[in-house]
């Protein structure tokens, strides 16, 4: 049960006497609490790895968040390009801000609905570890922390009664949905961390506080979570690892950005990032529990004004994979969650301020869900591996040498070590110099069961080319034939009727060796052009192979049916090992562009593959009573060969028309109507506070004119500011904050009196303007300032104590200044979303929507009546600072029955022609773009099929706010097709998308 708030707060009050004492605080505490027992018998561990269901497994996990992708029947499709990498997890945040936009309402339908989610995880064989915080980080608005969380005066993150409280409703339903799809459940949950790599603080708040861990565990158990409870430090510090005493978790882990995120020079790799005490870590932290990497480095996240995606590519490229994944199996992770593998969109202003509208993270999978990174197909290759090798969940890391197993000092070798010849090791071999691009010459010395052997045996030397890294293995089982080593990568092994395929890759042009103990020593060559030659020994029934990877395939046979195939690496790439389904057997499959699934129907074999370009496919292994192939559901012409079925697909991707957004019939009515002397804001929400509960920003004004005190947290805030002039009026002083990458308009009466343009590091803007000049401010009479302030989300509370999840958005002071040393009274109106906490549009959120006028009337939402607007195109734009709104309907129709089409938005971009603009752009009501002309980088703003109507009507809007008297326009628009792929996926649907009614008290 949950442990009374004075109960905890006491106990808490003991942990800080243990730590002023210099005890350690479980001596002290841990006969007061209730020692953790395991809650169910599914889900067990040992130092070793996870067993579910009796089995040891190898969770091999990627992170990807349901609501960055709001098309619920996508999800199975990034959920098996995720499966088709060899994965058997996926990890999730779950974002509070999302599900709880006012205090006491707890809303999940639609795309946040997370069962859709758990279902197609079940589908697909796909285990979950849940994260629901109540903190995530995630780089999303307040780190998942609702806006209204700003009116809570306790310091988030710790025991503050008034905090713990405010958690209360969200977190008693999201765990009790969780805890519907543990794995206990007949769910596909497996783990749940609690918290969100809670490793530091303030220096002025007792840290850590297990009490407060302890709190929100109970919050979990109380709904019901049975499952072991995993945690993340954000580095290897050992904070609430298993007997540390309250607050522990049941296995501990940590994550690793090794490269940080620099996308600005993605060539460089810094000396010294490489993680080289990972094993000592975990022998002191945690021992008894298997290593835990629950984020490493999977991409990067990038700013306003930042570099780009792409360039977040390069930085964590396939080079990246091959070093840095190789080294953490050399620490013997056995619990690998990579962060991001799909990042998706950060659509409806749910992203941080130090990002902006995508959040595709330079991940394997792109915001578009295209699975082209080389990077993918090097991360196929290394999951498949090991997920073809238990023998590796219970070796045991040793020590790296520059000299125990090599002859190069320039070389490193780390090795996991059997306990017996009966079980494989593993030496991973790397430069010294990790970052060295140079081509290394080197000799090994490798232990085995026929002893110790220095490798090659047959040639000079290896060679390990740069920013490369290798997995070698010793006495490896191959169903049934120990391979007594092999220089080159192995990518799986598999057995197929009286036969047993071993695939082996290198990079091209590499020697390569390989021993290996198989009945009958005669070597065949079945196929191919790889150099091998051949050393058997008859007495001992060893056979030595030495090879040269070329780009041909090569098939050799030695024995009774052992089959190996030789591969370079980029041919490697093109084989997928995919489970039969309803059976223990597995195919190998050469050629698709992806391939999903796999399964019988009668004689019939079906595959579900994708292919973005015809080719031949070649499925080794098939069932012996399988006469027919079907992929895609269409029946199939074949050959066969002694190991495969072989078929010929031809594409031909359809004749798909795309309409030429700059030729729509565009309408356009003004969305800063505010600005006109006969605008009535008298429905608008009185700043009149005199108080506020935020911590963070202490007032300076009379009133509190921060937007989260009158329940605005999202997008756009205009405020109106009400005086009388004295005549002696001379300037106006001005604080705004929105965050990084926002920007801001003042207007005095319906005259524009300055901007601020934003960039890519201020969160705020002071200034001080003139009024002597252009402003005609006659005594007695009455004025408006209006101002503009475009947030770009609430800043992440990463350290507790700090509470920088509060700092205010909107206005946080003014001064309006006489020449009598006297400040004019000014009375401010503000409106963020129509209705605030009572949002409006409960099917896309909370978030999506902000304060400007077309948005508060909803004619983002399709159905706009805008048959009496002006026809205007954003093309044209506007011929003046303010605010212009644009849209159009277009249709498609595109065959996505068969074909996945990815479409993306894309703008020209020309700040000298266009002028400074700052853009939203709405598809069927959703907000799928924020467009900052003047500091980017972003201008292609790809948007999900679901979103979009394939097969129907299309509702597109655009607010184009200018910042310069001169207006601003779009210089060029376009909807931009990505390469037509033949899919095996299952049918997108279209999400409930509600059109436009006139909205009740609509101002």
């Amino acid at each position: 049960m949950r442990l009374p708030l004075f109960l905890v707060f006491a106990l808490h009050a003991l942990l800080s006497s243990a730590l002023s004492f210099g005890g350690r605080p479980d001596a002290m505490v841990w006969d007061i609490v209730e020692k953790r027992e395991l809650k169910q018998d599914i889900v067990k561990w040992d130092e070793h790895s996870l067993f579910v269901n009796g089995e040891r497994v190898m969770i091999f996990s990627g992170e990807i968040h349901p609501f960055r992708l709001p098309v619920p029947s996508l999800w199975l499709d990034v959920l098996q390009k995720i499966k088709a990498l060899g994965f058997n997890c996926v990890s999730i945040y779950i974002d509070w801000a999302l599900l709880e936009g006012k205090p006491g309402e707890f809303v999940t339908r639609g795309v946040f609905d997370l069962q859709p989610f758990f279902d197609a995880a079940s589908k697909t064989g796909i285990y979950i570890i849940a994260r629901p915080g109540p903190y995530i980080n995630a780089e999303v608005s307040g780190g998942g922390f609702p806006g209204w969380l700003q009116r809570v005066r306790g310091t988030l993150r710790t025991g503050a009664p008034d905090y713990l409280n405010a958690t209360t409703n969200y977190m008693s339903n999201v765990c009790k949905v969780i805890a519907d799809a543990q794995i206990t459940n007949g769910g596909p949950v497996i783990l749940l961390q609690p918290e969100n790599e809670y490793t530091g603080a303030s220096d002025y708040l007792p840290f850590p506080d297990g009490a407060y861990m302890d709190y929100v565990e109970q919050q979990a158990r109380d709904a019901g979570i049975v499952v072991p409870f995993i945690s993340n430090d954000a580095s290897p510090q050992g904070h609430n690892a298993p007997g540390t005493g309250v607050g522990e978790v049941d296995i501990y882990g940590h994550d690793g950005y090794p490269l940080g995120f620099d996308c600005a020079h993605p060539d460089v790799w810094p000396d010294g990032n490489l993680p080289t005490t990972y094993t000592s870590d975990h022998e002191k932290q945690s021992p008894s529990t298997p290593y835990s990497l629950v984020e490493f480095q999977g991409g990067a996240f990038d700013p306003w004004g930042g570099w780009g995606f792409e360039q977040c590519t390069e930085l964590v490229n396939h080079e990246f994979e091959r070093v840095f994944y190789k080294n953490n199996y050399a620490s013997g992770v056995t619990i690998n969650n990579l962060y991001m593998i799909y990042g998706g969109t950060n659509w409806g202003n749910l992203g941080h301020p130090g990002g902006y509208t995508s959040y595709d993270y330079g991940s394997v999978i792109k915001e578009d869900r295209t699975v082209a990174r080389e990077k993918y197909s090097e991360l196929k290759l290394q999951a498949n591996f090991l997920q073809s090798s238990p023998d590796y969940l219970t070796a045991v890391p040793g020590s790296s040498s520059t000299s125990v197993y090599s002859n190069n000092s320039d070389i490193t070798v780390t090795p996991l070590l059997a306990n017996s010849t009966d079980n494989a090791s593993f030496f991973i071999v790397r430069h010294t110099n990790y970052s060295s691009l140079a081509s290394t010459q080197y000799r090994v010395k490798l232990p085995t069961s026929q002893g110790e052997i220095t490798v090659p045996q047959t040639n000079g030397t290896l060679s390990l080319n740069g920013r490369d890294s290798k997995m070698m293995v010793t006495d490896y089982d191959v169903q049934g034939f120990r391979l007594l080593y092999s220089t080159a990568d192995i990518f799986t092994h598999v057995k197929q009727g009286d036969d047993t395929i071993l695939i082996m890759y290198a990079g091209a042009g590499e020697y390569n060796e390989f021993v290996v103990h198989a009945p009958g020593s005669q070597v065949s060559k079945i196929k191919g052009g790889s150099s091998y030659a051949v050393k058997s020994d008859n007495s001992t029934g060893f056979t030595l192979v030495h090879w040269v990877a070329s780009p041909e395939d090569s098939i050799i046979k030695i024995g009774d049916g052992l089959y190996v195939y030789l591969l370079d690496r980029s041919s490697a790439y093109n084989y997928w090992l995919t489970p039969l389904d309803d059976s223990a057997s597995k195919l190998i499959v050469v050629g698709p562009y992806l391939v999903r699934s796999a399964s019988m129907n009668s004689d019939e074999l079906h595959i579900k593959a994708d292919f973005n370009k015809s080719t031949t496919v070649e499925v080794i292994g098939a069932p012996g009573n399988a006469t027919k192939l079907f992929i895609n559901d269409v029946e199939t012409t074949t050959d066969t060969s002694a190991l495969s079925v072989i078929a010929n697909v031809t594409i031909n991707p359809p004749s798909i028309t795309i309409p030429t957004l700059s030729e729509l019939d565009w309408k356009y009515t003004d969305s800063l109507p505010e600005l006109g002397s006969d605008f009535d804001d008298s429905s608008w929400t009185v700043a009149d506070k005199q108080f506020t509960n935020n911590t963070y920003q202490p007032l300076l004004a009379t009133v509190s004119t921060y937007a989260s005190d009158y329940g605005y947290h999202t997008g756009v805030l205009v405020y109106r500011g009400h005086f009388n002039a004295t005549g002696n009026e001379v300037s106006f002083s001005l604080w705004t904050q929105g965050g990084t990458g926002f920007g801001s308009s003042i207007w005095l009466d319906d005259t524009l009196v300055s901007s601020f343009h934003g960039n890519g590091s201020a969160e705020g803007y002071q200034g001080k303007y003139n009024l002597t000049g252009d402003f005609d401010l006659e005594a007695g009479s009455s004025h408006v300032f209006t101002v503009v302030v475009d947030t770009t989300g609430l800043n992440e509370n990463y350290d507790p104590g700090e509470d920088e999840m509060k700092a205010p958005r909107g206005i946080l002071g003014w001064r309006l200044e006489t020449s009598k040393a006297t400040n004019t009274p000014i009375e401010w109106k503000l409106t963020g979303n129509l209705g605030g906490e009572d949002y409006m549009d409960r099917a896309r959120g909370p978030l999506n929507e902000g304060g400007l006028y077309a948005e508060r009337q909803g004619f983002h939402l399709p159905g706009t009546p805008t048959e009496s607007w002006a026809s205007r195109s954003p093309l044209d734009g506007i011929d003046g600072a303010g605010v212009g709104f644009f849209a159009a309907t277009f249709g498609l129709d595109i065959p996505a029955d068969a074909w996945d089409v990815p479409l993306a938005f894309a703008f020209a971009n020309d700040t000298a022609a266009s002028g400074v603009y700052r853009a939203q752009l709405f598809v069927n009501g959703w907000q799928f773009g924020k467009l900052t002309s003047n500091i980017g980088p972003q201008t292609t703003f790809p948007v999900p099929e679901g979103i979009l109507d394939y097969g129907g009507s299309n509702y597109v809007a655009l607010t184009i706010w200018a910042l310069e008297e001169g207006g601003a326009k779009v210089p060029g628009l376009e909807l931009v097709p990505a390469t037509p792929v033949w899919t095996g996926r299952e049918k997108v649907e279209v999400v409930d998308s509600p059109a436009w009614d006139k909205r009740e008290g609509v101002y």
